[in-house]
C-alpha cells in the first residue's frame, strides 16, 4: 500500500498504532523506518511490558507507560476526580489489550486482541488468524469465527459465514495446504443471509456470539 500511494500519487504514508489513552500514538512505521506486516517502532519515551499469555509463544500481552498515557477517565459517579485506567503492570501503566510481539528491531507485530484468542485442548488460537485463512479460501462473503464453551476441549471455534456452500472438509483441506493445523479449524459452521455489523461496518462480534449460541442450541 505505501508503495503504491507512492508511485501513483506522490505521497508518502506514515502508519500509526496505539489507542485513545495514549494520545493516541504507540508506534509508527514512517517513510523511512518502516516493516512491513509490523505497525512499526515504539516512540521514544515509551517503556513496556510483555506479559505472557499462557498458550501464546510468539508474544505477550502489551502494556506502556508514558508522557502520552492519559492520567486518568472522567466518570459520571467520581464527578471532579481522574480514575487511572485498571492495570495490573501498575500505577501509570495502560494494558492495550493486545496481543503483540517485538523483533530485535524494535518493530511491533500484533498478533491479535487478546479477547480475539479461544484456549482449545490447551492451546491459544487467534481467531482473527482463523478468520483470515477462511477470507482466502472464500474470498467473496463475509465472515466471522467466536469460541463457545465445550466440555471436552474448553472452547471451540464456530464460524459463521455468508458463503452459503461452506464446507468444512474443504476448510480443512485448505488450511492444511498453508500448514495450518486442525485445531485452528472450526468445529461448526454457520451460514447466514447476513452477518451482523455495527454502524461503522465493523462485525458486531457480540451479535454473531449470540447467533452462534442460538443456532447451536436448535440444531
Amino acid at each position: 500500500t505505501r508503495r503504491v500511494w507512492s508511485e501513483k500519487f506522490g505521497v508518502r504514508i506514515f502508519e500509526g498504532y496505539g489507542a485513545t489513552e495514549t494520545s493516541p500514538v504507540l508506534a509508527v512505521n514512517t517513510p523511512i523506518h518502516n516493516l512491513p506486516g509490523s505497525v512499526g517502532q515504539l516512540l521514544p519515551g515509551i517503556d513496556y511490558r510483555l506479559e505472557e499469555v499462557p498458550g501464546v509463544d510468539d508474544g505477550g500481552r502489551l502494556y506502556v507507560k508514558g508522557p502520552n498515557v492519559m492520567l486518568g477517565y472522567l466518570l459520571d459517579d467520581h464527578p471532579g476526580k481522574l480514575v487511572p485506567p485498571r492495570c495490573e503492570a501498575g500505577e501509570g501503566w495502560y494494558d492495550t489489550g493486545d496481543i503483540v510481539a517485538i523483533d530485535e528491531r524494535g518493530f511491533v507485530h500484533i498478533r491479535g486482541r487478546a479477547k480475539r484468542f479461544a484456549k482449545v485442548a490447551g492451546e491459544m488460537v487467534s481467531l482473527t488468524s482463523v478468520e483470515e485463512i477462511v477470507g482466502q479460501l472464500w474470498k467473496d462473503a463475509l465472515h466471522a469465527v467466536v469460541a463457545l464453551p465445550d466440555k471436552q476441549k474448553g472452547e471451540q471455534l464456530v464460524l459463521v459465514t455468508e458463503y452459503q456452500d461452506a464446507e468444512r472438509s474443504e476448510l480443512l483441506a485448505f488450511s492444511r495446504s498453508k500448514g495450518v493445523g486442525e485445531i485452528n479449524v472450526p468445529r461448526k459452521i454457520i451460514p447466514v443471509s447476513k452477518l451482523p455489523v455495527m454502524g461503522t461496518g465493523k462485525t458486531d462480534y457480540p451479535a454473531v456470539q449470540k447467533l452462534a449460541e442460538e443456532a447451536l442450541e436448535k440444531s
